[in-house]
């Protein structure tokens, strides 16, 4: 099994990055590849609905150490770990996302890399306000 780090440095601060990438109304702006549409909160877990179909994440407590990591329920029923970091960085923030081949052809996991880079460019566009 592949694993590949995704990162995009932002500058912004890395507290404005974690507190937008958590907040859950912010999903769908910037993770197209997870939230198509508002998340719905549901016990300790959001409901979204994704380009696969309905799917719950369940993200790490809230912490000082800019971790994101989230787990995705899929429609199928298959859970998802997603490591997810917002770190320091002299130009502001970099977030990186771990991507796992897991049971994915290269060609899925070429895709699901393209999507997450697409999402991680959205996140620093919205940041630093500039047009994706």
């Amino acid at each position: 099994m592949k694993s590949r780090h995704l990162s995009t440095v932002i500058s912004a601060s890395p507290d404005a990055v974690y507190a937008f990438a958590a907040a859950p109304e912010n999903l769908p702006k910037w993770a197209a590849g997870l939230a198509e549409a508002a998340a719905e909160v549901r016990e300790d877990q959001l409901v979204v609905a994704s380009p696969m179909g309905e799917v719950t994440v369940k993200f790490v407590p809230p912490n000082d150490f800019g971790v994101l990591d989230h787990e995705v329920t899929l429609p199928t029923g298959a859970v998802v770990a997603n490591p997810l970091r917002v770190l320091t960085h002299p130009d502001g923030a970099e977030v990186v996302f771990t991507l796992r081949q897991l049971d994915l052809s290269d060609d899925d996991f070429d895709r699901d890399a393209a999507m997450v880079e697409a999402d991680l460019a959205r996140l620093k566009s919205i940041l630093e306000n500039k047009p994706a």
